[in-house]
Parts: C-alpha cells; sequence; structure tokens
C-alpha cells in the first residue's frame, strides 16, 4: 500500500468526506447515511470509493447486515469525529464572537483539583471574561483523558492514567492530592486507637474509585508491597455524589483527596480515620493535546491555574510534612 502524504489528504480529504466516514461510523448502513447527507446512495457509495482510493485499502467491509469499519477504517473513523468536533466547536466559537459572546471553554478536572484550583481559577476568568462559557467537567483521570483525545474538552487538570499517553499528551504538573480515609460520624471506628491496616481491610467495607483510575491502580500497588490482600467488600464508585451519600448512610470506609471531604469533615459530618493514604501521589496537572495550541481562554486559564498551583505550594508542602505524625498507623501510597 502507498504511503499516503499530509498534501494528498489535505487535498483530496473533505469535510463532505469525513461527514461520510462519521455517519457511516455511527449508523453503519449506506442507505440510511445517504438520506442523513441528503444525497442517493449511489454517489454515497461512489464517495466512499474515492476515500478508500485515497488510501488504497478497503476502510469498510460491507455485508448484508450493512458496513463496518476495517482496522485502518477505524484510525479514519477516530480522525473524522475527532476533526469534526472541533470544526464544530471552531464554528460555534466563532457565532459567538461574532454576535458579542465571549467564546467557550471546556475544562475537565479530577475533583481533588477541582475544589481549589480549578474552581478559584474559573472565578477569576469570569470576573475577567464575564462572556466567556465555561464547560466545567469533573471525572476521574482516565475519564478525563478519554474525554480530552475525542476533542470534547481543551484541556484537563488530571494526571496520566497509563504509560504511553505521554506520547499523546503535554503534561505541565500543577501540585498533588493529599488522600484520606473517612468514615460517617458515629462509626463503630471513630476514637479507636491502634487501628491495623490489615483488619480494616478484612473486616469493613470500602468505597473506592474504579480500578481503572490511576488513584486506584496505585492503592492496589501499595498493598501488593506491603503484602497485604485488597479489600474483601469493596463497592466501586465513580461518581463522587454517589460516594458521599453511601458513606453517610453506611459503615463503608470511603478513601477521597482531602480536598473534596473537607466541608464534611468540617461540619462534623464525616470523621477522618487515623491512617495516612497517597503520600507519594503521582502529581495531577495541566494536560493538553500534543501538538495543537490553546484557545486565548485556554492559555489564560492555564496561567490562571498555574499562578494559583504557585501560591498554594507552600502550605501543601506542610500539610504534607505533618501527615505521619497525625495518626496512629500510616499507609504510604501512590493513589
Amino acid at each position: 500500500m502507498a504511503l499516503v502524504s499530509r498534501t494528498t489528504l489535505l487535498n483530496r480529504l473533505r469535510y463532505k468526506h469525513l461527514l461520510l466516514i462519521r455517519l457511516l461510523d455511527e449508523r453503519r448502513n449506506l442507505h440510511r447515511v445517504a438520506e442523513a447527507m441528503n444525497i442517493s446512495q449511489p454517489a454515497a457509495t461512489r464517495m466512499l470509493r474515492e476515500i478508500e482510493i485515497t488510501f488504497d485499502s478497503a476502510l469498510f467491509t460491507r455485508d448484508a447486515k450493512g458496513v463496518a469499519p476495517t482496522r485502518l477504517g477505524a484510525v479514519l473513523v477516530s480522525f473524522a469525529h475527532n476533526a469534526l468536533t472541533r470544526l464544530d466547536r471552531c464554528a460555534e466559537e466563532l457565532q459567538r464572537y461574532r454576535t458579542g459572546d465571549g467564546g467557550e471553554l471546556a475544562v475537565g478536572a479530577i475533583m481533588g483539583a477541582a475544589p481549589d484550583l480549578v474552581a478559584q481559577a474559573v472565578i477569576e476568568m469570569k470576573q475577567d471574561r464575564p462572556l466567556l462559557r465555561i464547560r466545567l467537567m469533573g471525572e476521574t483521570s482516565d475519564q478525563l483523558l478519554d474525554l480530552l483525545s475525542r476533542s470534547q474538552i481543551d484541556m484537563a487538570i488530571a494526571r496520566f492514567s497509563s504509560a504511553l499517553q505521554h506520547n499523546e499528551f503535554d503534561f505541565e504538573p500543577l501540585g498533588n492530592e493529599r488522600m484520606i480515609a473517612v468514615v460517617r460520624r458515629g462509626h463503630a471506628l471513630v476514637g479507636q486507637s491502634g487501628i491495623e491496616l490489615s483488619r480494616l481491610l478484612e473486616e469493613w467495607p470500602w468505597l473506592l474509585q474504579p480500578v481503572e483510575t490511576p488513584a486506584r491502580q496505585a492503592l492496589e500497588k501499595e498493598l501488593e508491597q506491603r503484602g497485604l490482600v485488597s479489600p474483601r467488600d469493596v463497592v466501586e464508585c465513580g461518581s463522587i455524589f454517589a460516594a458521599l451519600q453511601l458513606v453517610k448512610r453506611s459503615d463503608a470506609i470511603l478513601v477521597m483527596a482531602e480536598s473534596v471531604v473537607r466541608d464534611y469533615l468540617d461540619f462534623g459530618v464525616l470523621t477522618r480515620l487515623p491512617i495516612t493514604l497517597g503520600q507519594a501521589l503521582a502529581p495531577f496537572g495541566i494536560l493538553t493535546r500534543r501538538g495543537e495550541r490553546l484557545s486565548e481562554a485556554g492559555h489564560q486559564f492555564a496561567a490562571v491555574v498555574r499562578a494559583h498551583a504557585a501560591s498554594c505550594a507552600a502550605p501543601a508542602v506542610l500539610r504534607h510534612g505533618d501527615a505521619a505524625s497525625d495518626g496512629d498507623s500510616t499507609l504510604n501510597s501512590r493513589a
């Protein structure tokens, strides 16, 4: 198969071709795709043939059930989805500027960073640019990087969730989370001293992030290194809101970033257990798609987050250093 150059793609692969590819992936039927594009089915077939000639390869298999992407077709499908998403967002942003709006910025943030860095950055950005539409999405790192790779968000405040993602994204470290274990007010463990982690893992239910998340993977690795087994009774919960509701209404032990549960601790709704988690967390930071420039608003938001992270660095170091003396049993883990 001949190598397809970038110039060839720019000259031959047009918007309508990308739209056809995306619709074929979504509808898996040439007739329905032709109807959606308001063209005849023979015209849609010819268009697909033009694209396959460009790549000198079949991009979709055809049978009585419809069409399905080949391995090469799947690569082009991913590109088509991303390219059209970016183009649609660009068109929307240009329209907002023409109508006097302030544009849009989509940011994803792990919950540990959201209460402090990201919330303050959003407030400051809105004070400076009140017409800017900010979409803030709070998810786990693996979910946010999936959104970032599909151009659903402009940047993520998160951490890498797999070893090879440094090839796809640029990363600027900002800081870290402090993971703690908490239980509901009045829990049987409250006030106990000399708590052994092995007993907690065996005798009590735990609320943990899904296994796909960097926090959970690192915690499991730390347990392995210490010769401990995973908790026997686990509820995996990717929703912060759901996890907080569950821990308030059950005897489960919740492992969560301190910044997320700080208000619950201050109001006495939750109580911290004397075990410290996450002393060696991998840092979180600003993640952007490699080789792609941020918008003006994106650059400003990154600068604001960067400034807040720098101002919080010294207090964070002090809190980290104090952690070793605030309980009877300490578990140092990557979470």
